[in-house]
């Protein structure tokens, strides 16, 4: 199977490991002709994914269309933030193509899911999701690790199966994409929470409690926008949220931990600049759109009334008590 796969991130070379091992023959794309070049000179991005190199077979280019000619399969692996024009870009490229869409979060100034954006740019409606708690580090490891696939239709279920489900991969499918969306974009939210009690000194218990009020807001959340409920308990849903609450190599968790330890405006605002945080920027596009919907999420008005307007995090010890 040929494999367009559009990123050179730290999860686009994990899904390429996982592609070169099912015989996959991938070609990725990148922006940037000095990631192209380090990536070609040293198969790898040590400040990404420390030690791990991706393999001799994969070609490496910054051409959009030699990314989607004759491919099977096309992935986007990149932040969310750039997925508009980069979807511009591959318009008159895209007759029918199969996308696999491995990105999360929701565009701040329209509200869209990344679906959303793909269908309203590109001539397909062969669309794809994937989510689940799956850091790009752990999934080089080989160790058994879940993702939940939504899909549009058969066909393009069974291409990303073939594409990634191994002996140490596993899909487990559904119908709900705006749902499996929702769910991987929210997670970053309650993560930058969790990282706030982190910084707050609090213990795991009151982690746990988190997570809980957390599992029925997603719901409350799912069921507003039409989606199944029972979403929550996937892979996409409790599954990765456990992992980003509990993990320090969650960048969200990291920089709710900041914001916990109350950290200097410059130290925070250097963390945003060298780091990709899709929960910060996916609180202030889930505010707007549950405000348009006329939904009450309090957990998520809290987040972004800390994240955002620099609110005192003390005030998530106390929510979590007050909280109906």
């Amino acid at each position: 199977m040929k494999i367009g796969l559009f990123g050179c991130g730290a999860y686009g070379m994990a899904l390429s490991s996982i592609l070169t091992t099912n015989n996959c023959d991938v070609t990725m794309w990148t922006k940037f002709k000095e990631e192209k070049t380090n990536l070609e000179q040293n198969r790898g991005n040590d400040s990404l994914i420390p030690n791990f190199k991706i393999s001799n077979n994969i070609k490496i280019t910054t051409s959009i269309e030699e990314t989607i000619k004759d491919k099977d399969l096309l992935i986007l692996a990149i932040p969310a933030a750039f997925i508009d024009d980069l979807c511009k870009s591959m318009r008159p490229l895209v007759n029918n193509n199969h996308i696999l869409i491995a990105t999360k979060g929701i565009e701040q100034e329209t509200g869209l899911f990344i679906s959303e954006i793909v269908e309203k740019n590109l001539n397909t409606k062969n669309i794809a999701v994937i989510s689940g708690p799956t850091f790009a580090i752990d999934l080089i490891t080989q160790m058994p690790a879940g993702l939940t696939l939504a899909a549009t239709n058969e066909e393009t279920e069974k291409l990303v199966k073939s594409a990634l489900q191994n002996n140490y991969i596993k899909l487990r499918t559904t119908q709900d994409i705006i749902g499996t969306e929702i769910c991987g974009s929210i997670k970053n939210v309650i993560a930058l929470a969790a990282g706030m009690l982190d910084g707050l000194n609090a213990n795991d218990s009151t982690k746990a409690m988190l997570i809980t009020e957390a599992l029925h807001d997603m719901e409350t959340i799912l069921d507003a926008f039409s989606c199944e409920k029972r979403t929550v308990l996937s892979f996409a849903g409790i599954g990765d949220l456990l992992l980003t609450c509990t993990s320090t190599k969650s960048r969200n968790y990291t920089f709710g931990k900041l914001l916990g330890q109350k950290a200097s405006k410059t130290e925070i605002d250097s963390y945003l600049k060298k780091t990709t945080v899709e929960g910060y920027y996916t609180v202030v596009s889930i505010y707007k759109l549950l405000k348009d919907k006329k939904v009450s999420i309090p957990i998520i008005d809290l987040i972004y009334d800390i994240a955002v307007k620099g609110n005192t995090p003390e005030k998530l010890l106390s929510f979590l008590i007050e909280k109906e």
